[in-house]
């Protein structure tokens, strides 16, 4: 089930909207609403915003172009996965590298979130492959990509949200 926060408001008179805040759904819309008028505005707002998040969603060959080039142009194409796709069952992790198999997971939960953010957990990960653990040497190659820290810094506003 989808969390969805609800905002009426007695200055809006027409427009109703919804967007993405951390891990939930916010509709803003007039407080003088029955609540059919409401359930309509939120299913309609729920699949808009769906389609709009799903033509930016990547699909898999397209994470595994994307690592390439990543691996290419931040870590002189010493990282290169076998596979690289979406997985819905990591919630307290952003990304995962099994640098035995070679291959890397990303969350559903970064989907729909800016490029860069996205491209800064793939260019993560992509390290593991060429140093496995979090020591110098890793956050020296990570630290390539240039929006590195500030990615990291979004990353934990999304987690813990105001």
């Amino acid at each position: 089930m989808e969390d969805i926060e609800i905002r009426r408001s007695s200055r809006r008179r027409r427009t109703v909207t919804a967007r993405r805040e951390g891990g939930r759904t916010v509709v803003l819309m007039p407080a003088g609403l029955s609540a059919a008028q409401e359930q309509q505005h939120v299913d309609t707002l729920l699949a808009r915003l769906e389609r709009r998040e799903r033509g930016r969603r990547p699909s898999d060959d397209d994470l595994m172009e994307r690592a390439r080039r990543l691996s290419d142009r931040y870590l002189d194409g010493q990282a290169e996965p076998a596979s690289i796709r979406w997985v819905t069952n990591q919630e307290s992790r952003w990304g995962s590298c099994s640098v035995g198999d070679r291959s890397i997971r990303l969350s559903h939960r970064l989907q729909g979130l800016p490029d860069w953010v996205v491209d800064s957990v793939i260019v993560h990960e992509l390290a593991h492959l060429v140093e496995p653990h979090h020591g110098p040497a890793f956050w020296a190659l990570a630290g390539r990509y240039p929006r590195m820290e500030r990615a990291r810094g979004f990353l934990e506003g999304v987690e813990h949200p105001r």
